[in-house]
């Protein structure tokens, strides 16, 4: 309908990953100021959470800079794929949850990071 929209596919998945590395670089460092609170919230061993901050800055990072944008994205489908393991067996949320706090989301960034990986983030990257 619109065929012109599509010479700015490489300008949206741009924001789409700036979009994505703000989201898991924040939640990352959220995890890193205070990883024994963090720990505590999500049920997992402090050196776990450490690790798990880390994955989210360097993957966040990698992904909006366009920096081994692929693997940055894979390790992000991998972090939510775990995420979405402990809210459906663990904590038994269900898809919307409550207060916001489903897996829905989580679902959400796995499919974005699948798109970046697809299309290796598109033209406007540092490195493929």
């Amino acid at each position: 309908m619109f065929p012109r929209l599509a010479r700015c596919t490489d300008l949206g998945l741009l924001l789409i990953r700036l979009m994505v590395g703000v989201v898991f670089v924040s939640s990352g460092y959220n995890h890193l100021k205070d990883p024994e609170a963090r720990a505590k919230s999500i049920g997992m061993s402090k050196g776990f959470t450490i690790v798990l901050g880390i994955g989210e800055v360097a993957g966040g990072l990698g992904v909006a800079a366009g920096v081994l944008t692929q693997l940055a994205a894979i390790g992000l489908i991998l972090i939510m794929l775990g995420a979405i393991q402990k809210k459906i067996f663990v904590w038994r949320t269900g898809f919307w949850g409550q207060k916001a706090s489903g897996w829905h989301y989580d679902l959400l960034f796995v499919l974005i990071n699948l798109l970046i990986l697809f299309t290796n983030g598109g033209a406007y990257v540092l490195m493929k």
